[in-house]
């Protein structure tokens, strides 16, 4: 893990073991609600409709709540999801891998070790492994290794313990979830809140995990379709890094897809296919063919080069133009995640890193573009931004 562009190199920053890279978490600005029944359910209809319906959509972006409340949670927890929906999250977000016997549980990577507990269970250090995935090769341990009986034996933990402490307190409260214990969750947020709360889920790797037998894209459909989210209008976004398995997807489901994008790199499945060419006109033109949405990394939104603070850039409007809808991640509030122009504090404080920058100039900077929807760790600094830009739109 390495500190943000512009930060001090005086303090030493957290360090975390090598795993596969964190698209939109660990690899900082490298890698990549709830509202009304109405809102929530128009959003997800309306992407599909073309530039002028889509405009009509934006009124309202939604709040995407990033593997839950995860700044304040373990990640992927239930703690995590139901601290989001209670704090105004639309969305919440699972990222999806499959188990050795075929389900779909919810950690942001295959690979274990830093988010469960599973380096103390002896009975499973035999499962210990490096394997290559997307070109990154990764040891630990995998959920393609273990049955769900066996990972539900298993705790989740705080990832980023040096970051957020606070998080960590509750580390070994929660088991790991299956997408279908997320649904349930949102749906009973739905009632306790009376706010339709949807899920956001990740293709994790998807061609990596068709080569080893556990494709992603079918599983996922048939879960959505037994849980009635397979039409355009259900409060449900399908996303993934991957070009192939979206388009897959779209020939099992008509829910919406959304092509998550970074600032470096590439489509794993596509090597000669940059993201910075499927951002241009012609490329979202293409986008536009088999997804609804781009999930940029929100360093494509806002120039964090720009001085004194960032600025935006045209994707939001050129995306628009193209008729395709916006979610950016993934804003957090810590020093540690900030340009440095959003830093705040002494950094040579031995806490800077986990201190909190400027979040609220971040989010509003990223609404202001009139985005769709913003991914974030922190779904009540999320809501306040949203709202706040609500209100500077109904008052102009």
């Amino acid at each position: 893990m390495s500190p943000p562009p512009g930060a001090s190199s005086t303090k030493p920053w957290p360090a975390e073991p090598r795993r596969i890279p964190d698209r939109g978490a660990v690899r900082l600005l490298t890698r990549r609600t709830v509202v009304s029944t109405a809102g929530a359910l128009g959003a997800a209809a309306a992407i599909g409709a073309g530039p002028a319906v889509a405009k009509k959509a934006r009124r309202k972006p939604i709040v995407i709540a990033h593997r839950g409340c995860s700044g304040e949670r373990p990640e992927e927890s239930r703690l995590a999801y139901e601290l989001a929906i209670d704090e105004g999250a639309d969305f919440i977000e699972p990222d999806l891998c499959p188990t050795k016997d075929g389900h779909l549980v919810c950690r942001h990577e295959p690979e274990i070790g830093g988010t469960t507990d599973v380096a103390h269970h002896p009975e499973f250090a035999d499962r210990k492994k490096t394997l290559v995935i997307d070109g990154e090769s990764i040891t630990g341990w995998f959920t393609q290794d273990f049955t769900l009986e066996e990972l539900k034996t298993l705790r989740c933990r705080e990832r980023l313990p040096e970051i957020r402490p606070d998080s960590a307190k509750f580390d070994g409260q929660a088991p790991i979830l299956t997408y279908q214990e997320v649904v349930d969750i949102a749906r009973a947020g739905t009632r306790r809140t009376g706010r339709t709360v949807g899920t956001y889920p990740e293709m994790k790797h998807p061609t990596f995990f068709a080569s080893i037998g556990l494709p992603l894209e079918h599983r996922l459909a048939h879960l959505l379709k037994i849980n009635n989210l397979s039409s355009r209008s259900a409060p449900v976004f399908v996303q993934c890094f991957e070009v192939g398995a979206l388009k897959t997807f779209s020939h099992l489901s008509a829910a919406p897809r959304v092509q998550l994008i970074d600032n470096e790199g590439g489509p794993a499945d596509l090597p000669k296919l940059t993201y910075a060419e499927m951002v241009t006109p012609a490329g979202l033109k293409q986008v536009r063919a088999y997804a609804d949405a781009i999930g940029p990394n929100q360093a494509m939104v806002l120039d964090f080069n720009a001085q004194p603070k960032p600025k935006p850039t045209s994707l939001v409007a050129d995306a628009h133009k193209a008729g395709v809808m916006v979610h950016s991640w993934t804003a957090r509030k810590e020093n540690f995640f900030l340009p440095k122009s959003l830093q705040i504090g002494d950094p040579a404080a031995p806490d800077f890193a986990r201190q909190t920058g400027d979040i609220d100039y971040l989010l509003g900077a990223l609404y202001a573009t009139g985005i769709d929807g913003v991914f974030s760790d922190f779904s009540s600094l999320n809501l306040k931004a949203r709202n706040a830009y609500l209100a500077s739109r109904a008052h102009a």
